[in-house]
């Protein structure tokens, strides 16, 4: 917290004040629910992803807060993904520390609007986060390899793909060798994507940016690219379906206001 205060003071002492924060630090840690409880080693890999993807943003908003409450203006921007809005069988803890942050930021909205502060979450394809920074795999359970789990597992997804990338099997035991997603042990990557794809992948998200940074009226949340559009389309369409199948479920559960009425008159 100390060095994002430290941050913000230097800023400010430079610009004379901080009109957009943005904030895209981003780390995945790759490995199923179990095996990630596995060993207290793991369970620290739980708790490394939440200090890098929840409290590392929280603690530079909540220094950067009383600059632009005073200014009464700023415009804090969130890169997250859309594992915001859709569970990803392997990246379990990566995506609830992202739910984490959306849910503190979509309460944060409401309490800073008041000092013309707003807020938005861009949400770019699970690649841009996932493949542009360090990702750290836990040790796979035997329970949970392809021959037995049929669920896509990120694991093999993100090794597959980076398979296929032109230059990363050249050193097998190199720092981003896709091998080390499905190693025995703990272990990271960190992928050098070919520069075309880097800057194919980077440009909806950078433009997005861009063009919402200190927008009168930005989005609360910007979905980027197609893929994570038609995904997040799909995931409410389900969620109004199922709303629909269990409505009368749903609603049943309330008290009719003449029937409590009624019943607070008999109590009394």
């Amino acid at each position: 917290m100390a060095l994002c205060q430290a941050a913000v003071a230097e800023a400010v002492h430079v610009f004379g004040k901080v009109d957009i924060l943005f904030c895209c630090a981003s780390e995945a840690v790759i490995g199923t629910v179990e095996e990630l409880a596995a060993s207290p080693r793991s369970l620290t890999l739980v708790r490394d992803q939440f200090e890098t993807n929840f409290f590392g943003p929280v603690n530079i908003i909540k220094a950067v807060l009383p600059t632009m409450r005073k200014k009464t203006t700023g415009h804090i921007i969130i890169l997250t993904g859309i594992t915001g809005h859709l569970g990803t069988p392997g990246l379990g803890m990566y995506c609830a520390s992202g739910w984490a942050l959306e849910g503190f930021c979509d309460s944060l909205a409401y309490e800073v609007a008041p000092f013309n502060i707003r807020m938005t979450v861009v949400q770019p394809n699970l690649e841009i986060n996932v493949l542009t920074n360090k990702i750290t795999s836990a040790p796979h359970l035997p329970q949970y390899a392809p021959e037995n789990n049929p669920a896509p597992l990120c694991r093999t997804i993100i090794g597959g793909l980076l398979d296929r990338l032109e230059g990363v099997d050249e050193a097998a035991n190199g720092p981003r060798s896709p091998s080390k997603l499905s190693s025995a042990k703990i272990d990271s990557i960190y992928p050098k994507l070919p520069p075309q794809m880097s800057t194919s992948m980077l440009a909806e998200t950078i433009n997005a940016i861009v063009a919402i940074g200190g927008h009168e009226n930005p989005p609360a949340r910007h979905i980027v690219g197609f893929e994570g559009v038609a995904s997040v389309k799909e995931k409410l369409k389900t969620v109004s379906e199922e709303l629909e199948d269990f409505v009368e479920v749903s609603c049943a559960v309330d008290i009719d206001d003449e029937e409590y009425e009624n019943e607070v008159a008999m109590e009394r």
